[in-house]
């Protein structure tokens, strides 16, 4: 499975950096990107492991960014 979320509020491209590596080494995640330039994160992953990477996802976003708010693109 494959979703975009949008990342309202992210103003660090280092945190954005972190973020992407920190998600791509979670378990059952194939492929992960974070744009700073366009607020944009990518997750493709497992489908049976899916909502868990979404809310481990959400997770890392919060610890490095609190204030940035993780949308559905």
């Amino acid at each position: 499975m494959k979703k975009a979320f949008k990342l309202e509020g992210l103003n660090c491209a280092n945190c954005a950096e972190k973020i992407e590596r920190e998600i791509k080494t979670l378990e059952g995640v194939n492929f992960a990107s974070v744009n700073f330039m366009t607020s944009k994160m990518v997750i493709e992953g497992d489908d049976a492991r899916f909502d868990d990477i979404v809310k481990a996802a959400q997770r890392i976003v919060t610890r490095y960014e609190p204030d940035v708010v993780v949308k559905k693109a």
